[in-house]
Order: structure tokens, then C-alpha cells, then sequence
């Protein structure tokens, strides 16, 4: 099983984000660094995943609208794969 943290706390612009992302969830080199290719990324998941949000209302202070689009992206990408779970 793969544990990832993404600390919102961490995390002050979109790029940190996404540098985030890649590296915690180890993806793939494909990976486009925009939320349509983290779903795409998280729908093809075949190990059980969990990944942790902490500090999320940091996150959403900082990042605005994006932090929402990402908040949304990895509530659809779990209900679509049973290999991950999001926790805050």
C-alpha cells in the first residue's frame, strides 16, 4: 500500500502543488501538471493508494479556485477507483 501526504501547509502556489503530487504519488513521467491529467493519473491507479490532505483550509486560502478544482478532482477520481482512498 502507498501512503502520500500533501501538506497544504507546504504548498503555496500551483506549481508546488503539482510538484507535490508527482512526487508523493509517484507519477508518471506523462503526468501534465493540470487536474484533468491527475484524474487520468488517479483513475489509473492499480495499488491500493491513500492519500492524506492535511491542512487543506491553508491550501484553499493559498491556492483559491485551484485548490477547489483539486479538492473535487480527488473526490471523483476516488468514487471512480477503488484502489484510492483521500483522507484529510
Amino acid at each position: 500500500m502507498r501512503i502520500a501526504v500533501l501538506d497544504g501547509d507546504a504548498i503555496s502556489t500551483q506549481e508546488e502543488l503539482h510538484d507535490a503530487l508527482a512526487r508523493e504519488l509517484a507519477l508518471p513521467a506523462w503526468y501534465g501538471r493540470n487536474l484533468d491529467a491527475l484524474y487520468d493519473c488517479l483513475t489509473e491507479l492499480g495499488e491500493e493508494t491513500v492519500l492524506r490532505v492535511t491542512h487543506q483550509e491553508a491550501l484553499a486560502e493559498k491556492l483559491g479556485p485551484v485548490a477547489q478544482g483539486l479538492f473535487r478532482v480527488l473526490k471523483d477520481a476516488e468514487m471512480e477507483n477503488p484502489w484510492l482512498r483521500v483522507e484529510e
